[in-house]
């Protein structure tokens, strides 16, 4: 079960924090965490959303500050006021969404990221020191990369290449990654994982978040879990199972992922038919999964769906799902349509907006001051769940959307499937394509497969090892 990890007796510290508190307005983020890096380990760090997880790691990379508690970085204790300072230590951060220009080229980013704490981007592609670790996993994720194309035109796996490339292009020897496997498909994620293993042999530190259990049980040498802010477990990935991790995340001994839903594919609802794809028909109470690898066309054939009726939901919460400065309720108003309850011919019944983006912040249990906040102030968890309570509250007929459940957690994952699986039976559709292999197989009713561009049925009960053939083109 992962990477051993080293004796007690060797484990140096790189990167010690204690008694770490953090407040926002009233909410709490951190009261009072401990958390403990060593050299050469991948050191899981899990938390359902809200648990302060990525607020840890914001304040070792500089971005915030805490409001109590220490932080030391190879036995030296530290006040990082800004990445730069996180940076000259040799730490380097991939966040949860990408942070590359997209109308540079891949090269321009990394000048960009390397700046002055870094050298030529020949050291960013592995030359310089071709024999460290830094240096291996730089020339590793390097292969493939076109130094002349813009950010933008990149597959998702070839951009979160870009991110970690980023983060290391300041000579980074401890790494902070924010989600990093949440867009890859299954053959990148395990190409990721050995490549941060391999990473932390040669002496490296990584700082892996995420929500994937089995992840965190292949790669980790430690696992830390947080919840509400506080350590509620650490200790060596010997001592880890799924379900002894989970209940540390959200407290519950029932937090696995929900079965297969039973759902006939005609019948519901009438038979109500909506929008088809490439020819094959979608009907009212039916959910439909994508799975593909990335670059076959999904995402261009699912914003292809678009039309009276249908809601969407994007994969970038940051970039096209929410204004981070608008208040929940501003972005509630804003991406539905004239017709909503709030519309008072040319006026806006902003207290009545408000109260319902009040009443959906109760529904769907998204951790939230109120109504008034700002959308940049949640967790990304949450920020997920106000783009899907948005898309629900437009009553579409055809729900269409992107990795819905990326960067949430158990609880938030197994809610969602509820919402949709009450939204099929209520006669709705919904069309959806997840990165995640198992989600798509255990969501939804029928699964095709897209592979350049066209789109193949899988036949019911196919194995998941036959899926992921055909989404590689074998066997097609």
């Amino acid at each position: 079960m992962g990477i051993s990890p080293p004796s007690d007796g060797t484990l140096t510290p790189v990167l010690e924090l204690h008694g770490i508190r953090k407040r926002f307005g009233s909410a709490i983020a951190l009261d009072g965490a401990d958390f403990v890096l060593a050299r050469g380990e991948v050191h899981g760090l899990l938390g359902e959303n809200g648990a302060g997880k990525s607020t840890l790691m914001h304040l070792v990379f500089g971005l915030i500050q805490p409001d109590d508690g220490t932080i030391a970085v190879r036995g030296q204790m530290v006040v990082l006021r800004e990445p730069a300072g996180a940076k000259r230590l040799g730490i380097g951060m991939v966040h949860q969404h990408f942070t590359s220009i997209p109308a540079l080229t891949v090269q321009e980013n990394l000048w960009l990221a390397a700046g002055r704490y870094g050298a030529a981007v020949g050291t960013v592609a592995g030359a310089g020191r071709p024999d460290t670790a830094l240096g291996r996993l730089r020339r590793r994720l390097w292969e493939g990369l076109d130094p002349s194309i813009r950010a933008e035109a990149l597959p998702v796996g070839a951009k979160q290449r870009l991110e970690i490339l980023q983060a290391l292009a300041t000579d980074a020897e401890i790494l902070l990654l924010d989600e990093p496997t949440a867009v890859l498909a299954p053959p990148e994620v395990a190409g990721l994982l050995a490549l941060l293993g391999e990473f932390a042999r040669g002496g490296g530190s990584v700082v892996f978040i995420t929500h994937k259990l089995d992840e965190v049980l292949a790669v980790a040498n430690r696992v830390t879990v947080l919840r509400r802010g506080r350590v509620s477990f650490s200790g060596p990935v010997e001592e880890c199972t799924s379900a002894g991790l989970a209940r540390a995340m959200v407290g519950e001994a029932d937090a696995a992922p929900l079965s297969r839903p039973v759902v006939p594919l005609e019948g519901t609802a009438g038979g109500s038919t909506v929008p088809t794809i490439a020819g094959l028909e979608l009907r009212g109470g039916e959910i439909v999964g994508l799975a593909a690898v990335e670059g076959n066309g999904q995402r261009e054939l699912l914003r292809s769906l678009g039309g009276p009726g249908t809601a969407f939901v994007p994969e970038d919460r940051t970039t096209e799902g929410l204004i981070g400065g608008f208040s929940l309720t501003e972005n509630l108003v804003l991406g539905l349509s004239g017709d909503a309850r709030w519309v008072k011919g040319p006026w806006l019944d902003w207290p009545a907006a408000g109260r319902r983006m009040d009443a959906l912040l109760t529904e769907f249990g998204i951790r939230a001051s109120g109504s008034d906040a700002p959308a940049r102030s949640l967790s990304g968890g949450n920020q997920q769940k106000v783009v899907l309570a948005r898309a629900f509250e437009a009553k579409p007929r055809l729900l269409v959307a992107e990795n819905p459940t990326r960067g949430l957690d158990i609880q938030a994952t197994a809610f969602v499937h509820q919402q949709l699986r009450a939204y099929t039976r209520a006669g709705g559709a919904v069309v959806f394509y997840s990165t995640d292999l198992d989600e798509v197989l255990a969501l939804a009713d029928r699964v095709l497969v897209v592979v350049r561009g066209a789109v193949i049925p899988v036949l019911a009960g196919a194995s998941r090892s036959a899926v992921g053939a055909m989404m590689l083109g074998v066997g097609e």
